[in-house]
C-alpha cells in the first residue's frame, strides 16, 4: 500500500497508527463493556487534529485529502469502531455546516466541533424510515421568526451526548435540514443501550414535541435536505465506514495470526493446520482487496471523478461483507477463547455485523450497484 502513497501520506499513516495504538486500542474493550465513549478520549482526538479533519484549517479542521482521511478512518477502525464512528459523525455534521451553512452557523459551531468542545450528531433515521430517507415524517413549520419541529428520530449515534443535532424534516413539503441545539425547548432525548455492536456509540432516540428553534438555524434552503446536505454527509460516512471495515478486518487478521502462532493442538501451533491457513489467507487477501478499493474511491474523490460516489458504494459493500467473514473466521480460529466476554474478537464480530447495516445496508448497495453495473466503467 505504501507504494501508492505520497511520503506525506505515509508519514500520516504512521502517525495515525501510533495514536490508535497508544490512545485507543487498550480502551476499546472497556468502551464496549461500559457503553460510553470517555470525554478525555474526545479531547485527545481534538488535540491530535482528528475532528472535523476534512474541513479547511481556517475553520479548525486539518484539511485532510480523501486518501489521508481514509487512512485515518482505517487506523481508528482497527483500534475501535466506536471512536471511528464518533469521528465520522462529527465530520458529517461539520462538513454539512461548512459546505451548506451560513457564515453565522459556521462561526457558531465549527471551531467547537473541531476543538472537541461541541459534539455534533446526524439525525436522519426514524423508527419507520431508514433507507427510504426521502419519506421522513418529522415536520417543520414556520411560527413567526421561528421553526417548530414535531417528530421522532431513532438510532442517532452519540445522541446521548450531542450538543447539536443536524435534523432532517419536511418543511413546506420539502426535505430540509436544521441545526437543533440540545437545550432547545420541546426536545427530549432517551438513551438506546445494549446494542449488538457499536455499543460505545451512545445512541439516542429524539422526540420533538413543538420543538422551537430560530428560522436562521435552517441549513441551506428548503428542499436541499436530502439531495444536497444529507447526500454529501452520507457519502463521508459511507467512505469512513468502508475504510473502518478495512481496519477492523486488519485487526481480525493481526489477532488471529498472533493466536494461531501460540495456540498448539496436536503438538503443533494451529497456524500449521491447513484449514486455519485457509482462513488466514482469506483474511489477508480480502483485507488487501478492500483496502485497494477504498484507495480507488479516495483517489476518485480527490480527482472529482463523477463516479466517485459509486466507487465509494463499491468499497463499502465489499469491505463490509469482507470484514464479516474475517470476524467470523477470527472467532473460529480463537475457538472457545473467541466467544468469551474477555475476548476482543467477539467484539469484532458484533461490530462487523453493524457495518453491513449502517450507511446503507448490503442489500441497498447491491440494488444500487446492480443498476450501476450497466454503465460502469471500471
Amino acid at each position: 500500500m505504501d507504494a501508492l502513497l505520497t511520503k506525506e501520506q505515509q508519514k500520516q499513516r504512521a502517525e495515525f497508527r501510533s495514536f490508535a495504538d497508544e490512545a485507543i486500542a487498550g480502551r476499546a474493550d472497556d468502551i464496549d463493556r461500559r457503553q460510553i465513549l470517555p470525554a478525555e478520549l474526545i479531547q485527545g482526538l481534538a488535540a491530535a487534529g482528528y475532528l472535523a479533519a476534512m474541513i479547511p484549517q481556517e475553520w479548525g479542521g486539518a484539511g485532510l485529502d480523501p486518501v489521508s482521511y481514509g487512512l485515518l478512518s482505517e487506523e481508528l477502525g482497527r483500534a475501535c469502531q466506536n471512536v471511528r464512528n464518533f469521528v465520522a459523525v462529527d465530520d458529517m455534521v461539520a462538513h454539512s455546516i461548512w459546505r451548506w451553512g451560513t457564515e453565522a452557523q459556521r462561526q457558531r459551531w465549527l471551531h467547537g466541533i473541531a476543538g472537541g468542545t461541541i459534539v455534533g450528531a446526524f439525525a436522519l433515521t426514524e423508527p419507520g424510515i431508514g433507507s427510504d430517507a426521502k419519506n421522513v415524517t418529522t415536520t417543520a413549520a414556520e411560527a413567526g421568526s421561528d421553526i417548530v419541529l414535531d417528530g421522532h428520530k431513532k438510532w442517532i449515534s452519540f445522541g446521548q451526548i450531542a450538543d447539536v443535532f443536524l435534523v432532517f424534516a419536511k418543511f413546506q413539503g420539502k426535505h430540509t435540514a436544521f441545526l437543533v441545539p440540545r437545550e432547545s425547548a420541546g426536545l427530549r432525548i432517551e438513551p438506546i443501550r445494549d446494542l449488538l455492536g457499536l455499543r460505545g456509540s451512545m445512541l439516542g432516540e429524539l422526540f420533538f414535541d413543538g420543538c422551537r428553534i430560530p428560522a436562521a438555524d435552517m441549513v441551506g434552503r428548503p428542499g436541499m435536505g436530502l439531495t444536497f446536505v444529507a447526500s454529501s454527509a452520507l457519502d463521508i460516512g459511507r467512505f469512513s465506514t468502508a475504510c473502518g471495515c478495512v481496519g477492523l478486518a486488519q485487526a481480525c487478521l493481526e489477532d488471529s495470526v498472533r493466536y494461531a502462532d501460540r495456540r498448539e493442538q496436536y503438538e503443533t501451533p494451529i497456524k500449521n493446520h491447513q484449514l486455519v491457513q485457509r482462513m488466514l489467507a482469506d483474511m489477508l487477501v480480502n483485507t488487501g482487496a478492500a483496502r485497494l478499493m477504498c484507495y480507488h474511491a479516495a483517489v476518485a474523490k480527490s480527482q472529482g471523478d463523477p463516479d466517485a460516489v459509486n466507487k465509494t458504494l463499491m468499497a463499502k459493500y465489499f469491505a463490509s461483507v469482507a470484514v464479516n467473514r474475517a470476524a467470523a473466521d477470527a472467532v473460529q480460529i480463537h475457538g472457545a477463547q473467541g466467544i468469551g466476554a474477555e475476548s476482543s474478537v467477539q467484539r469484532y464480530l458484533r461490530d462487523a455485523k453493524v457495518m453491513e447495516i449502517i450507511e446503507g445496508t448490503t442489500q441497498i448497495h447491491q440494488t444500487i450497484l446492480g443498476h450501476y453495473s450497466a454503465t460502469a466503467a471500471i
